[in-house]
């Protein structure tokens, strides 16, 4: 097995790892609170924000991953 293909490999598992974080960010970020029949919506826009940075870096990482592992040498 060649270098290309290790670290191919270690990129997919990285924007597995990267992709996690980001969709629990966005997940953590979303909250309503209910007082009276009100709802108020109680969430953060720079964590989803952040979030969604994330899972598009983990994208990337994954398309340049398998990329890696399917060029041939």
């Amino acid at each position: 097995m060649n270098t290309k293909k290790i670290i191919g490999i270690l990129l997919v598992l990285g924007s597995l790892a990267l992709g996690y974080t980001g969709f629990n960010k966005v997940a953590n970020n979303n909250a309503s609170i209910e007082v009276l029949d009100l709802e108020v919506d109680v969430s953060n826009d720079s964590g989803k924000t952040e979030g969604y940075v994330y899972i598009a870096a983990a994208v990337a990482l994954f398309i340049g991953g398998i990329y890696s592992i399917n060029k041939k040498s």
